[in-house]
């Protein structure tokens, strides 16, 4: 007769370990997933706080810095400084100017009251064309009387000579031998200009 068998359904060793499986892995899968989705949300926000800048001081430091290197004060005018500049400018130029001033203007209208007359030749032949060019400051359309000088005085010359653009010419010719000194002098305000001599022989 053959053993006793114990009652029951036959047991499988690995059958009782079936029902746990299912759990451990789910359980594993759950913590993968979390983990998962931990690092991706980790990434996230770190990508979105090194876009908006919120916790990098480094960076903002870094920012303000250059905005700091780049900032340029805007002038503004202000009154204190303008007002002595403007004050003591005139005092001194003005004890040193005021001097100099007068001494400038009467440089200035001596130099527009001169006549400046120059003789194309220094020697000609009785008759010949002799060309008197000259210049005159201020003298614009100022008429010029040619004057010889014979017998110890001035006589006009039937010659006269209308100054433009400040400047005048004309010519003359005469047979007197000899040294012959010739100016010119302003009609209306009897302005004299220097002598030219020029030879005729």
């Amino acid at each position: 007769m053959p053993p006793d068998q114990p009652s029951g359904p036959p047991t499988d060793k690995l059958g009782d370990q079936r029902p746990d499986r299912p759990v451990l892995s789910g359980l594993i899968a759950l913590v993968g997933v979390g983990l998962v989705v931990g690092l991706v949300l980790g990434g996230v926000a770190l990508g979105a706080v090194s876009v908006l800048g919120l916790g990098g001081d480094d960076g903002g430091s870094g920012r303000s810095s250059d905005q700091q290197a780049f900032y340029l004060p805007k002038p503004q005018p202000t009154d204190e400084p303008d007002g002595p500049l403007i004050t003591l400018a005139p005092e001194p130029g003005g004890d040193g100017s005021a001097s100099a001033e007068p001494s400038e203007s009467a440089t200035t209208e001596a130099a527009e009251d001169e006549i400046s007359l120059s003789a194309g030749q220094a020697s000609v032949t009785p008759m010949q064309q002799i060309d008197l060019t000259g210049v005159y400051t201020g003298g614009e359309g100022a008429i010029l009387q040619v004057q010889r000088f014979a017998d110890g005085t001035w006589v006009d010359f039937p010659v006269t000579a209308s100054v433009s653009n400040e400047m005048f010419s004309t010519y003359i010719q005469t047979g007197q031998l000899g040294e012959n000194k010739f100016r010119v002098v302003d009609t209306s305000t009897g302005l004299e200009s220097n002598e030219v001599t020029v030879t005729i022989g």
